[in-house]
């Protein structure tokens, strides 16, 4: 499964407009609920605002043709909430093992959005590979980094099996992990994912080389992975900010990129970093011109980083009315924003 990124843009109160390579499509609901109508039909969506974890009911659409049912009207389909979804009954829970029930009702939780509760009841399901992989994210979420590490380390063991009874209980398990300041990415249960949210557990921790280790495992998965590139290069910079050998590494790393996307355009700005640091003024500000000619789609803080950038650039290549025409650009849209006050001399 690789990594997948949408645009996506507010219409109305509660109504947005999903963007993606599948194609368009349209939500509606409060934060945490929603209702898509998209190309693939139908279907109820219910998440923990700020975990990434979400539980969708698809409703099945027209049959072939836009043919209608007996009573000449399209079939009233029932909704089904997800938490009594979820809930078992008493002869069902009789025949279901019980890291199984565990891993259920730990799911029920989070649908119903009682946390701690949810976690309980998953680390009865550590043996399943799906209870492994929620219990590791939901953990790295609480900040608990050795029980995330645990769990994590578990999924990715079994990583065979993930998925397995998320696709039994009809579960969609989406995660949001910040792969830079400025980039989110949306990661399923399957091994990348796992991966990645060990590497967000040791970046933490510290543990810079056992993250690069995570990281070079999936550039042999997937050598062109443009998310697992950026991790890399962020990691790598942010471990070893004067190392001149792993500047060279990061520009390598990058190569002759195209600005096609946020992401590319976050490789970019890290290449142009680590250009920078090898005395390469030029260079840099020429990548940074170039990342920064597309902006639609782009963040405001990616775009914010791009220029701040540039400003060190054109600083250090004696271009001062250039440098300081982007800091105040910045200053006007933040004046907070990392040291431009001060350089400002305000």
């Amino acid at each position: 499964m690789g990594f997948r990124f949408w645009r996506r843009i507010r219409i109305a109160p509660g109504v947005t407009l999903n963007l993606s390579k599948s194609g368009g499509s349209l939500s509606f609901g409060p934060r945490g609920a929603k209702f898509t109508i998209g190309p693939r039909g139908k279907r109820a969506t219910v998440g923990i605002p700020g975990t990434g974890l979400f539980y969708t009911t698809t409703f099945p659409g027209r049959r072939p043709g836009g043919g209608k049912s007996a009573s000449g009207s399209a079939a009233a389909v029932p909704t089904v909430r997800p938490e009594d979804r979820l809930t078992m009954g008493f002869f069902r829970r009789l025949v279901t093992p019980d890291d199984e029930k565990a891993l259920v009702d730990g799911c029920r939780e989070l649908a119903l959005g009682n946390e701690d509760k949810a976690l309980r009841h998953l680390r009865d399901a550590l043996h399943l590979a799906d209870g492994a992989y929620l219990a590791g994210f939901l953990t790295l979420k609480k900040e608990r980094l050795a029980e995330a590490e645990d769990c994590l380390t578990t999924a990715a063991e079994k990583h065979g099996r993930l998925g397995r009874y998320f696709s039994k209980y009809g579960i969609s398990s989406t995660m949001s992990l910040p792969i830079t300041d400025e980039i989110l990415a949306h990661v399923g249960p399957d091994l990348r994912g796992v991966l990645l949210g060990l590497v967000e557990v040791y970046q933490r921790q510290k543990r810079w080389q056992d993250a690069i280790a995570c990281l070079e495992r999936l550039r042999r998965l997937e050598p062109d992975d443009v998310v697992v590139k950026l991790s890399l290069a962020e990691l790598l910079l942010d471990a070893y900010p004067t190392d001149k050998k792993v500047c060279r590494k990061i520009v390598r790393l990058v190569g002759d990129i195209e600005n096609e996307t946020p992401v590319h355009a976050a490789l970019m700005l890290y290449k142009a970093k680590a250009l920078r640091r090898l005395g390469l003024a030029t260079a840099a500000r020429d990548t940074l011109t170039a990342a920064m000619r597309r902006k639609k789609g782009r963040s405001g803080e990616l775009l914010r980083a791009l220029r701040y950038e540039r400003a060190l650039a054109y600083e250090e290549l004696g271009q001062k009315s250039r440098c300081r025409a982007d800091l105040e650009k910045l200053y006007n849209e933040d004046p907070d924003y990392q040291d431009v006050a001060q350089r400002l001399g305000l």
